[in-house]
Parts: C-alpha cells; sequence; structure tokens
C-alpha cells in the first residue's frame, strides 16, 4: 500500500496534466494555448497572457555562441551507430588524473586500472555483442585509412546491423560482411573509393570482399547506381596535381565517351584515368602513363585501351 503523500503527489500530478490539457483562453474560448520565448503561457487568437510564471525547463546557463554552447553543455555525445552498445555506456578515461586534474596517486592508480579491465569486459555480455564490436571497429579502422567521413561509417554500420539481423553473416568471415558493408556505404553516400583501394586496406581478399558485396546488397534490397567515372576526377586530377582546365575536359571526355556507349562494362577507375591523361595531352600538361595507372591502381594497358577509345570518340585521330 502506498504512502498517503505519495498518493497524493501523484492525485497532484494528474491533476495538473488535465488542467494543462483542459486550458482555455478566458476572453475568446480558444483552445490555441501556446508558450513564447519568454516562458508565457498566451492565446495565439487574442493575445491574452494567461500564466507568466510558467517552468523553463531549459538550462540554468546562457550562452551566445555554438563553442560556448558545447563547453557548458553537460550532456554525453550522441546516440551513434558505429559503436555496438550505441555510445551509451560509462566510459573510464585513461588519464590518471581526477575532475581538477591533479595526478591520482599509486592506489588509486591501481584501482582506476581495476575498474577501468572490468568496465571494458562487462561492456559486451556475449559473444554476438563481442563479434559486433570487432565488426565495427574494423569498419572504423578501414574508414580512418581511406579517409571516408563520418556519415559513410555511420551508414555501413547501419548495413552491417542489418545483415547481422537477417542472418546473412552465417557461414561468411565477420571482416568479408564489413569490408563490403563499408564498400556499399562508400557507393550508397558517392564517395569515390574503387574495390581495389578498399581491398588495400582489409584483410580478406578482393575476391571475397566482391561477392559478399554482391550477395548483401541482393538480399538487403541496397538500390545502389553505377559509379560515376567523373567523380574520381577531381582526387586524382589533386594528386597528379593538375589545373582546372585538365579536370573539366576529362569530364567533357568522360561525358561524350559515356554518349557513345563506350562506359558500358568497363572499370570506372580506368576510364577515369584514361579521361585525365587525354585530358592531360590536350591541355599541355603532359603526364606519363605510369604516373596516371599509379595514382589510380591500373594498368598502362588499361589507359591505353580506354584512351583509344575516348579520343577516336571525341573526333581526334
Amino acid at each position: 500500500m502506498e504512502r498517503p503523500s505519495r498518493q497524493r503527489q501523484r492525485e497532484q500530478e494528474t491533476e495538473r496534466e488535465s488542467d494543462e490539457e483542459a486550458v482555455t483562453c478566458p476572453e475568446c474560448d480558444s483552445d490555441e494555448i501556446v508558450t513564447d520565448a519568454d516562458q508565457e503561457l498566451v492565446c495565439e487568437d487574442c493575445g491574452l497572457v494567461l500564466d507568466e510564471q510558467t517552468i523553463d525547463r531549459g538550462p540554468e546557463w546562457r550562452a551566445f555562441n555554438h563553442s560556448e554552447r558545447q563547453s557548458k553543455s553537460r550532456v554525453g555525445a550522441p546516440i551513434t551507430e558505429t559503436m555496438h552498445d550505441k555510445g551509451l555506456t560509462t566510459t573510464i578515461d585513461w588519464k590518471d588524473k581526477d575532475a581538477y586534474g591533479r595526478s591520482l596517486s599509486s592506489e588509486k592508480r591501481s584501482q582506476m586500472h581495476r575498474l577501468r579491465k572490468w568496465q571494458e569486459r562487462i561492456r559486451t555480455k556475449d559473444a554476438g555483442e563481442r563479434n559486433l564490436q570487432f565488426a565495427l571497429s574494423e569498419i572504423d579502422r578501414m574508414a580512418s585509412a581511406l579517409g571516408v567521413p563520418r556519415s559513410v561509417r555511420e551508414v555501413a554500420s547501419v548495413i552491417y546491423r542489418r545483415a547481422l539481423k537477417e542472418d546473412l553473416i552465417r557461414g561468411r568471415s565477420i571482416e568479408g560482411v564489413s569490408t563490403a558493408a563499408l564498400y556499399a556505404a562508400c557507393r550508397q553516400e558517392g564517395i569515390p573509393r574503387s574495390l581495389d583501394e578498399v581491398a588495400e586496406v582489409s584483410r580478406v581478399p578482393q575476391k571475397e570482399i566482391g561477392r559478399t558485396y554482391r550477395y548483401i546488397s541482393q538480399e538487403l534490397g541496397l538500390e545502389l547506381k553505377p559509379v560515376d567515372p567523373k567523380q574520381f576526377v577531381p582526387r586524382f586530377a589533386s594528386s597528379l596535381q593538375l589545373s582546372e582546365e585538365v579536370q573539366s575536359k576529362a569530364t567533357e571526355i568522360i561525358d561524350v565517351s559515356a554518349e557513345e556507349g563506350l562506359l558500358s562494362g568497363k572499370s570506372p577507375t580506368g576510364f577515369a584515368a584514361a579521361a585525365i591523361y587525354a585530358a592531360s595531352l590536350l591541355c599541355n600538361e603532359k603526364k606519363t602513363q605510369r604516373e596516371v595507372a599509379d595514382v589510380a591502381q591500373v594498368t598502362e594497358v588499361t589507359i591505353r585501351n580506354r584512351y583509344q577509345e575516348q579520343i577516336e570518340a571525341m573526333g581526334f585521330r
């Protein structure tokens, strides 16, 4: 049986909630009651102030810019899909210092070391969570090596979680599925990263990545468009220190070649590399086929073959 004070408190809260729901304007009988910027209860129709001493549920401090707001805020980090527990658990800092920045004693340091160790152990309750933690850490490691933005890591983590939920990982390696999820996320977000580049930072062969990627994209219904070779042009041109004029010419060559139907069935990286090589010759900023091939991670033979086709499409013999 509840205490009388607790029961009375609940009754008061219920009455207060019913009063807030049934409040109407005594002047015009309107129920369009809103709370303005000064935390006053105001009738939206006639402007009558019903209550000017409402509770301000915001923070007790004021901030005038974003950095000041960030420094004064006492909430934790936002939920993220890149961590197996979505970042909701407590993390014990590795710095052996107290809240005032003073170093801890040796006894406290050993105690914090034990707490930190047990904190890491209890964050994962079973093998499934440990495997998810390993997979997400692999995605984060490869994404850092590829230099892709945070949004791609979030999308890759969501794709991996979906594959895990649909039981698509059974019979496949965790590294292979996580790499395939990262490659699919790059494709989905329009970040130009080739399968060769992703395979370089992965611990599984390229053939397995491609096979797993095709499987999960089909099973999860990922609507991924073909890679546009123009996405690779700025990065390749920047690595080769070529001008904007060369980039514009390479984009034009790709557009004309694609209209002629030469892009079908061709590697987008090789097509972009050949266009950059052709544009560098036309703009008198000559680069050798070997230099372009090294940047694009394709062979010189690929550049020569695509280059001949593109030059003929442009009307140059």
